[in-house]
């Protein structure tokens, strides 16, 4: 009962938040023909992987495995992910696995809430912060590795992750 009651309220939270977030700003293919949705940060200077799609609607839909690349080449200029955005994979219920790169400092707020096929999670020792709820009802997760250099982890960060050991 308060794993539902749990999972209602985080629906309920994405959807009164719906009207703050936008759409991704640009959409790349990585090299295993996987699109992967960004959003311009620190002045259209780096990369942060944003949810997929033109507008939140409550669905993502990234699956399997997700490889982020530590760099992007747009219009051959390079540019560094270094960020996983707010609602970036919230709701991916094919999630299997992410792989994050070192690149990456910050997992933002419900990153990856909800994302019930996501098993394990390795997290580099360049992230030093995670936002709340970032992996918050992930049923599925029975690993999670940090790494040393991690300095925040927002509040119910892992809240309703029934399987970690």
């Amino acid at each position: 009962m308060m794993k539902r009651v749990l999972s209602l309220l985080l629906t309920m939270h994405l959807c009164m938040t719906a009207t703050t977030i936008k759409a991704h700003d640009i959409a790349v293919n990585n090299d295993d023909g996987v699109t992967i949705y960004y959003d311009w940060t620190n002045g259209n200077t780096e990369l942060a992987v944003s949810y997929q799609g033109t507008s939140w609607n409550g669905v993502n839909e990234y699956s399997g495995e997700v490889v982020i690349p530590e760099s992007v080449i747009i219009e051959g200029n390079t540019y560094n992910v270094t960020s996983i955005g707010d609602y970036a994979f919230a709701m991916c219920g094919g999630l299997t696995s992410v792989t994050i790169p070192s690149s990456v400092t910050s997992i933002g707020v419900y990153a990856f809430a909800m994302c019930g096929g996501l098993t394990s999670v390795t997290i580099p020792n360049s992230v030093t912060f995670i936002g709340n709820g970032a992996f918050q009802n992930c049923i599925g997760l029975t690993s999670i590795t940090f790494g040393n250099g991690l300095t925040f982890i927002g509040q119910e960060g892992f809240m309703g992750c029934i399987g970690l050991t």
